[in-house]
């Protein structure tokens, strides 16, 4: 988030520092993330330095603005989902890997329904938001889909964009989602990618 490792020091102090930084951001844009899904964007500061147990001051220093800590945490959710998908590649057969990271992605659209608002304010610092989370999403779909079809399981002209559409409008909050709608539903999208497949 903005720091960059630099040479290290005589005592080879440098790099070690700038770990314990990178490291103290993670804590609170995880714990950030946490508070914002249970109590909203306009959650006190001390609850989330408080679940990420640093000071203010430290929250502060990197995170200035309210909006960008905000868009911060909408960063790192977005690149943990993302990066989510070659992992899941590596673990399972093609048609299981894209099954499981799409509820991976539903999952990261239901806990960030309470960002919404903010990033639709008009807030500059959201403005450049839209563009990460297709940037980071439609490589790593497309990959998937791509290795699904090669693999025979779907048909291959399943189009990246129109799949996260599809399931971020049928992707239920969280708390609403008690008897597994979401889930159902990607199965009905999953196996509609399946009609047609040359292995199905």
């Amino acid at each position: 988030m903005g720091i960059q490792d630099g040479p290290a020091g005589p005592a080879g102090t440098e790099r070690p520092r700038r770990a314990d930084a990178r490291r103290s951001i993670d804590t609170l844009l995880a714990a950030a993330a946490e508070v914002f899904a249970t109590s909203g964007v306009d959650a006190p500061v001390r609850e989330i330095t408080a679940k990420a147990g640093v000071g203010a001051g430290t929250l502060y220093r990197h995170f200035p603005q309210r909006s960008d800590l905000i868009a911060a945490v909408f960063r790192h959710e977005v690149d943990a989902c993302a990066d989510a998908a070659p992992e899941l590649a590596v673990r399972h057969d093609p048609l299981e890997a894209l099954t499981l990271w799409l509820r991976r992605f539903a999952g990261f659209i239901a806990t960030k329904r309470g960002l919404s608002a903010a990033l639709h304010s008009g807030d500059p610092a959201y403005d450049s938001l839209p563009a990460y989370f297709r940037q980071r999403f439609l490589p790593v779909l497309s990959g998937l889909l791509t290795r699904a079809a090669e693999a025979g399981a779907i048909r291959p002209d399943a189009d990246p964009d129109d799949l996260l559409r599809a399931v971020a409008n049928l992707t239920l909050p969280a708390h609403d989602d008690n008897d597994g709608h979401t889930h159902r539903m990607i199965a009905l999208l999953v196996d509609g990618l399946r009609y047609g497949a040359p292995g199905a």
